[in-house]
Order: structure tokens, then C-alpha cells, then sequence
């Protein structure tokens, strides 16, 4: 590790080898943990560069527990974190609206490490229960349209590094992997950045890929189009910006109408309050724009369409079927 901290320390930036070869290094305990701490402190000194970001996508995608779900054509809604913001659970509740209009979705997530609940941790506090069972993972997507991975449970590095990121408590160069590293490498993905730099890198990335993506980033830093300002999408053939203002007559909301609660139990109380079709018209608006931006993506429709369906889908409480089905299933098995 010394050598890599040493370009760090340099100015200058590690090729893609070497970039592998430090997750190689991390996930087999070749470093200690102060080793490590130095290096995530230093490279989030500085926007992290694209043959970096594309070695540690591909040690994880090599290390990583396998998921073959080639017989769906799937999609994956997943958020860089790090934005700072404590939003309830979008792009979690997003998932199951697209779910509910009938897309396979495979949910890539971990427990929030920045911020005061991550996906992981809404859901576990719903009794979901969280498995790298390949039979249940296929089973879960059959039968409710959705399925979950949770990260560290497919990751061995992740693993390593969980409690030094929790202890940190800021973002890291991991949680800018974390879209990146679904290891059923899903067909279509719509991930969230908290910069238009960082967005700027996923879609080089991705566009060496065979994946049909969105990157979205609202302007005022979400990792999610928020509607507390405008926002960008960025796909594989074009970029669009969304203004609030066109939905429906929306005008911009207060971020207090999106934060997310001080405890992992008041968010869930949240999620299930917006999931139940009784939350408010801005929780209502913006689950709605993120889940349009998957619907769009995957069945070629217009955007302002897409969210037209996605506000019926939560309203008439499809999206909480798709949950309850999940719980459901959970349970009959654990």
C-alpha cells in the first residue's frame, strides 16, 4: 500500500492496473487498517479519475460473488451517497414503483455509511430479509418483481472496509462505486451522482458497456433529481435537463419536505407512509420523477409520461404490493 499512497501524496493518479490492485490487496488483508484510512483519505482530496474508478469497477466485478440473472431483463436504481442532504429512502422507494409497472428490478444497496439510513436499513427495519442464495435472489424477482443484494454480502472488500467507512462517517471513493458493482451486471441503471463531475465519469464509463443508463444529479448536489432545483440526465444518446416547473405545474419544494428523519426508525415510518400513498404531494412528486427517469429508461416512453404512471402507481398502492409481496416472501422463508 505504501507505494500507492506515496502517488497519492505525489499529485499524481494510479493507472488502471494498479487501482486493481489495491482492492485486490484491501479484500485479501495484504493492508492494515490504517493503511487503508490513508488511502480513502487521500484520494477523496481530489476528483477521483476515470482509469481509477475503471480499475476498482473491475477487481470488484472480479471478486465479487456472481449473480446470473440472464433470464430477465433487468434494472438497477442506486445513488452514489454522499450527498450530504439526509433524504428519506428515493431511489429505494423509486425501485418499487418501477417494480409495480412491471420491471424486473435488482436492487444493489448497502446500509447508509454517510448518512442516517441507507437502503439496507430502511429495509431490514420492513423485515427484509437480505441473502446471496442464488434460488431466493431469482425466486424474490420471479414472484415480486424485485429482488435485493446487499453489497457486502457479494463483496469480500466491502466487508473489509465497513467499519473504517462507518468511523469516517463521509463519503469515500466506495460509495462512487457502489452503482458500478452490481454483480448481476443488470441491463439498465439509473444511478444518482452528487456531481456533474462525477456524472461526467459514470457516462464514459458506462458507455463502454452494453448497459442502457441515466445518470441523474440535481444542480444544488443531490444524488437524485430532488426538484429543489434543476436537474440533469445524462444517457447513453443524449442528455435532457429537468426543471420542476413542467410536472404537473410543480414549483420548486423545500429540502425540509424531503429530509429523511433523524433514526433509522423514522424512516422507515416515513417510507411506509409515502409507499402507503398517503405522503405528501412534494415525497409523492419526487419518488415519482425518479421512479419516471427508470420507466422512461426502460419502456422508451416519455419522461413526463412515465411520471404520470408512477404517481398512479403509488397512489393506487401497487408499489406497496410489490412490498408487501416481498415481506411476504421473506417470511415464508426465514
Amino acid at each position: 500500500m505504501k507505494k500507492y499512497i506515496q502517488i497519492l501524496t505525489q499529485k499524481q493518479t494510479l493507472s488502471t492496473e494498479q487501482a486493481q490492485q489495491v482492492i485486490f490487496g484491501i479484500a485479501n488483508g495484504s493492508f492494515n487498517q490504517i493503511e487503508i484510512t490513508c488511502f480513502m483519505s487521500l484520494l477523496m482530496m481530489r476528483p477521483i479519475c476515470i482509469q481509477e474508478l475503471e480499475g476498482f469497477r473491475n477487481a470488484f466485478l472480479q471478486l465479487c460473488l456472481p449473480v446470473d440473472l440472464s433470464d430477465f431483463n433487468t434494472l438497477d436504481m442506486c445513488g452514489t451517497g454522499g450527498d450530504g442532504k439526509n433524504t428519506f429512502n428515493i431511489s429505494t422507494l423509486a425501485s418499487f414503483v418501477a417494480a409495480a409497472c412491471n420491471i424486473p428490478v435488482v436492487k444493489h444497496g448497502n446500509y447508509g455509511l454517510s448518512s442516517i439510513s441507507g437502503s439496507s436499513n430502511v429495509l431490514e427495519q420492513l423485515g427484509i430479509k437480505f441473502s446471496n442464495n442464488p434460488d431466493f435472489i431469482k425466486n424474490s424477482l420471479d414472484k415480486t418483481g424485485i429482488t435485493i443484494l446487499h453489497a457486502p454480502l457479494f463483496h469480500p472488500a466491502m466487508k473489509t472496509v465497513s467499519q473504517i467507512r462507518k468511523d469516517l462517517g463521509v463519503k469515500t471513493f466506495f460509495n462512487i462505486l457502489g452503482p458500478l458493482i452490481n454483480p448481476s451486471k443488470p441491463n439498465h441503471q439509473v444511478i444518482g451522482v452528487y456531481s456533474l463531475e462525477i456524472a461526467r465519469v459514470f457516462t464514459y464509463l458506462l458507455q463502454n458497456t452494453k448497459t442502457k443508463f441515466s445518470v441523474v444529479h440535481s444542480i444544488d448536489g443531490y444524488d437524485e433529481i430532488s426538484l429543489t432545483s434543476k436537474a440533469k440526465i445524462i444517457s447513453n444518446s443524449h442528455e435532457i435537463n429537468i426543471d420542476p416547473s413542467n410536472f404537473k405545474g410543480n414549483n420548486l419544494i423545500n429540502p425540509i419536505e424531503i429530509f429523511g428523519g433523524e433514526t433509522k426508525e423514522k424512516a422507515a415510518e416515513i417510507f411506509m407512509k409515502i409507499i402507503s400513498g398517503k405522503g405528501t404531494k412534494a415525497q409523492n412528486n419526487v419518488v415519482a420523477i425518479n421512479a419516471a427517469t427508470a420507466i422512461s429508461l426502460y419502456n422508451n416512453i416519455s419522461i413526463e409520461n412515465a411520471f404520470d404512471l408512477a404517481l398512479e402507481k403509488i397512489k393506487n398502492q401497487e408499489a406497496l404490493a410489490r412490498l408487501n409481496k416481498l415481506q411476504n416472501l421473506c417470511q415464508q422463508i426465514y
